[in-house]
């Protein structure tokens, strides 16, 4: 791994590329430095048993987030999404098995988005992100969103890892007429790759790479997973990591940019990006 992140240090984890604005950029609501977009893919339904202690510690921070459940992989708590709704959370949708085959061909995608669609629906919900960050932009037209959040600016290390150089939100027309989605990619490295495969015990990565966000004002976009978050006492397995990480992280938000910054859920954001793009030409 620390081979890879040598041969990638021109591009990861900050791709100067990556900084520009789109044109006619109108900046953030009230003006804000930038985005802030706290987002949870809960791949387990050992995930799914820890949200409540990931909820309520950003609660206590003052922050609200977007939940993504495996609609086909674990049973999702009714009870869990109806207190997100509640409480100012988003629940959106992450996949359908979470088993790496969503566009193995279309065939199967079509089969499996007409499911999907079927979840968001009865989620309410506007967002979806596939398992292992796969995508395919063309594809995920035939989902009814109002976002996809299955991309990144730049990360070498993920499966399909072609990256979509920008820290920005950008529109992804659907056939004439018919409208199209906001692409929302993840631009903070995943907490998987910088605390499990590297093994960082801080949390620079995420703080330089943030700092270089709001120096270009961009969206700040994170995902971070209750599945490998250690609550408990003592020292945590392999696979997982301490909160305390995650809660340096906003602590460190709130205390080095205090008033610079706009704690957006994924849809909300989605909506202001539509009404901009709806005035501008598409990315």
């Amino acid at each position: 791994m620390q081979r890879q992140r040598l041969a990638y240090q021109d591009t990861w984890p900050i791709d100067e590329k990556s900084g520009c604005a789109p044109r006619n950029w109108p900046g953030w609501p009230d003006g804000k430095q930038f985005a802030l977009v706290l987002t949870h893919d809960v791949d387990t339904e050992k995930g799914q048993e820890r949200c409540r202690e990931l909820i309520t510690l950003e609660q206590q921070i003052g922050f609200r987030s977007s939940y993504y459940f495996v609609p086909r992989r674990y049973k999702v708590s009714h009870e869990l999404r109806n207190y997100l709704a509640l409480h100012g959370f988003e629940v959106g949708v992450h996949d359908l098995y979470h088993d790496g085959k969503l566009y193995k061909s279309k065939k199967l995608f079509q089969s499996r988005a007409c499911a999907i669609n079927e979840y968001l629906r009865e989620w309410k919900a506007v967002g979806f992100r596939s398992g292992a960050m796969h995508h395919n932009l063309d594809w995920i037209k035939e989902l009814d969103i109002l976002y996809d959040a299955s991309t990144f600016d730049t990360d070498p290390f993920e499966p399909q890892p072609d990256g979509m150089q920008t820290i920005f939100p950008f529109y992804v027309q659907r056939n004439e007429g018919q409208g199209g989605y906001v692409e929302l990619p993840y631009t903070l490295p995943q907490d998987f790759t910088v605390f499990i495969l590297m093994q960082e015990t801080g949390i620079d990565i995420w703080k330089n790479k943030l700092n270089w966000i709001a120096e270009h004002g961009g969206m700040a976009l994170v995902i971070v997973h209750p599945d490998y978050m250690f609550f408990g006492k003592g020292k945590p397995s392999i696979d997982e990591y301490p909160s305390a990480l995650y809660i340096a992280f906003l602590e460190y938000v709130v205390s080095t940019f205090k008033g610079c910054y706009w704690n957006v859920l994924a849809n909300d954001l989605a909506k202001f990006c539509c009404e901009y793009y709806a005035q501008s030409p598409v990315r």
